[in-house]
């Protein structure tokens, strides 16, 4: 009986704390709208890829198309004939999904991979590392948040070019491979909230440098690294300047890409927005699928504030 009415007080609690205000209510329908505003493109898009190209300006103000069909997605992998294409509203023109989907893969994985290893580096050199001009370093880096990408657009062209690069996933991948100025300060941060206390027990244990690196620092920040490597995995997989000057060929050419060339393919026609609509949707549920199985995860990282 006694935990019986503990129990009753403490939901009787949480229940008076929990109490609708008018702020809240406004704060839900902020929330709400944002939602809103943030997923509708999103199903507008798998909307308009699932209608049929004979319908898609008849049938464009219902919610649900009247006439839904997959042949928009099967053109798309591949999956049918060209005849089949031009009848069912396509200009004939044909993209190898899946192989366009690997290289997207291949382009975003070796980014993400080495740019967070790198960064960790640079981040745990910044915070534990003691050498002439480290702060002033360390502010230059800084600094370079200041300077859009857009600069830096035109200098890497003409490097990768006379390295003979184009073309090539090696110079794809190598202005972004390195460092960022974000994710070195991010990681920083983290490596400065662990205790001493735990890597000077490590160095009486016989750990060398390396081995406090990748032994004990590295493990302990699982989750700000993991942030790192999902927030550059969705950047690089949804790049497209770079891609297009660096690897336009048909070996290096990756989705984002592949997509605008697709829409080009039928000059003297309105684009196949259908098509185009069911290839957007296929190549955004990759990084859909990472987000739900690691968005918690990520959401957890950011919470980070020391270690337990």
């Amino acid at each position: 009986m006694t935990r019986i009415r503990t129990k009753a007080r403490t939901k009787a609690r949480v229940t008076a704390r929990v109490k609708v205000s008018p702020g809240r209510i406004a704060a839900w329908a902020v929330l709400v709208g944002a939602l809103f505003l943030t997923v509708f493109p999103f199903y507008w898009m798998v909307r308009t890829a699932l209608t049929p190209a004979a319908d898609l300006y008849t049938d464009s103000t219902g919610l649900v198309p009247d006439h839904p069909t997959m042949i928009n997605f099967l053109r798309v992998l591949g999956l049918t004939s060209q005849e089949e294409a031009v009848a069912a509203g396509g200009s004939g023109a044909q993209v190898d999904f899946l192989r366009y989907l690997l290289n997207s893969v291949v382009y975003s994985g070796l980014i993400a991979v080495l740019q967070t290893l790198f960064c960790a580096m640079a981040g745990y050199a910044f915070a534990r590392l003691r050498f002439p001009g480290r702060d002033l370093v360390f502010g230059v880096l800084i600094a370079a948040l200041m300077v859009p990408p857009i600069f830096t657009v035109l200098p890497n062209f003409v490097l990768v070019k006379d390295l003979g690069w184009l073309n090539t996933f090696a110079g794809m991948v190598a202005p972004s491979v390195l460092m960022t100025p974000f994710a070195v300060f991010f990681l920083r941060q983290f490596f400065l909230s662990i205790p001493r206390e735990v890597e000077e027990a490590a160095v009486l244990d016989g750990v060398g440098p390396w081995g406090l690196f990748w032994r004990v620092v590295l493990p302990m920040t699982r989750g700000p690294l993991l942030t790192i490597g999902l927030t550059t995995t969705v950047w690089a997989w949804k790049d497209y300047l770079w891609p297009l000057l660096s690897g336009r060929e048909e070996q290096t050419r990756v989705l984002t890409v592949a997509l605008g060339i697709f829409q080009q393919q039928s000059p003297n026609a309105q684009p196949d927005w259908t098509g185009l609509m069911a290839g957007s949707a296929l190549s955004v549920l990759p990084v859909l699928v990472l987000l739900a199985l690691l968005g918690r995860r990520l959401v957890e990282s950011l919470n980070f504030t020391g270690v337990k």
